[in-house]
């Protein structure tokens, strides 16, 4: 898929506001928190987790994602540290975030996906959290966004095993109704994961 192209034009695919997830889960780290944020998009959860007091370091390649974003940012009177990389070329620094969130990178088949879970968990300090909310593999039923294809889809077994002896916070599937720009609209079928790295 081209994602330049996606996110092209003036509106937000995905609306302005965070996940409900970033919004609920995400909201109590301590003030000055630095969070990894990946495939950014339009900037949504990374302005909101600015707007909280945190530091956000942003990776998403494209230049229209980077364009709203920082235009939303200006907006809203926050900065973000912009990473214009592609994950496959990202240099996951170790140990150097307090938090990290993946929220719908669905983009990526399963040899992928555990490259960029292994990279999210390195990238957090001891005691840190990691961050991830997607579409679950029961979303093949729906319209409401997310590839149609299986193998990006995800489970809550298969995201755990990314973090063996990681203390699971939150590890749920389950339904909801999405109202996030036409991108993300109606009902879904969702997975969250939240763990803290030992130490």
């Amino acid at each position: 898929m081209d994602w330049n192209a996606q996110l092209a034009g003036s509106d937000f695919r995905y609306g302005r506001e965070p996940a409900a997830f970033v919004r609920t889960w995400m909201g109590d780290l301590h003030r000055g928190a630095h969070v990894l944020t990946i495939a950014e998009g339009e900037g949504r959860n990374a302005v909101w987790l600015a707007e909280q007091g945190y530091r956000v370091t942003a990776v998403e390649p494209t230049a229209s994602g980077r364009d709203k974003a920082l235009g939303l940012a200006a907006q809203r009177g926050v900065t973000l540290d912009w990473r214009s990389q592609r994950l496959e070329a990202f240099d996951w620094p170790t140990s150097s975030f307090d938090a990290a969130l993946g929220c719908f990178f669905q983009f990526a088949p399963p040899t992928f996906r555990a490259r960029i879970l292994s990279g999210l968990g390195d990238c957090v300090r001891p005691g840190g959290q990691v961050f991830l909310h997607g579409f679950s593999t029961r979303q093949l039923g729906n319209s409401s966004g997310g590839p149609k294809v299986r193998d990006q889809l995800w489970t809550v077994p298969d995201i755990l095993a990314a973090f063996p002896g990681w203390h699971v916070l939150r590890a749920e599937d389950y339904d909801a109704v999405l109202d996030e720009g036409e991108g993300h609209a109606g009902p879904a079928a969702l997975v969250d994961v939240i763990v803290r790295k030992p130490g």
